[in-house]
């Protein structure tokens, strides 16, 4: 949490083009069903999410306001999910975007959109300003985690060797605490980094 914490506070907001596009065509890693039972459930963020963002009626209504971030959201969900199917794919649009691209209800508008994009891995419509910020953010976690791996090779190599037992024990926890971060960056490819 402290780690996106400080992503979100040292994203650089000028960069916003305020074209208004993440606004009209956004998704959810949830599926609609899956918030709607959230909300239920009193999960804020779904709440949050379902009062700011109503769906379209179809993929093609999405397309038709912008079809290049569409065949973007869909061309990441593809390679994330090896059975993915685009028919799961719910595209909304937020009630209170303006025909000039300003927020309606900019001063009470919800965590989720004053936190947008909240990790280097949020798909962005084409021509976003944060695209290239994104991406140098995205490059440099993967920089990261192959670190971690050199890091666990260099730990497994000095394993072999002959070490007190508190020694070993205290490696063990390292390269544990090491692949729990690893893991965590699992869904956006770290294994294959």
């Amino acid at each position: 949490m402290e780690k996106t914490q400080n992503f979100i506070e040292n994203r650089p907001q000028e960069l916003c083009n305020m074209c208004g596009k993440c606004c009209r065509v956004a998704t959810s890693s949830l599926s609609f069903q899956e918030l709607k039972s959230l909300v239920r459930q009193g999960d804020e963020y779904a709440k949050d999410f379902l009062n700011i963002f109503e769906p379209y009626q179809s993929i093609q209504d999405a397309k038709n306001v912008c079809q290049k971030t569409v065949e973007n959201i869909l061309s990441k969900l593809n390679s994330e999910k090896e059975d993915f199917d685009e028919k799961e794919a719910t595209f909304y649009r937020c009630r209170y975007i303006k025909d000039d691209n300003l927020c309606g209800i900019y001063e009470k508008r919800p965590e989720l959109c004053k936190r947008f994009p909240s990790n280097p891995w949020v798909v962005v419509p084409p021509g976003c300003g944060y695209e290239g910020w994104l991406f140098k953010k995205r490059e440099e976690k993967k920089q990261y985690i192959r670190k971690l791996k050199e890091d666990i090779l260099s730990y497994e190599i000095i394993l072999k060797g002959d070490l007190p037992e508190s020694e070993r024990e205290n490696i063990l926890k390292i390269l544990e605490k090491i692949n729990d971060i690893i893991e965590i960056y699992s869904k956006y490819g770290a294994k294959d980094w």
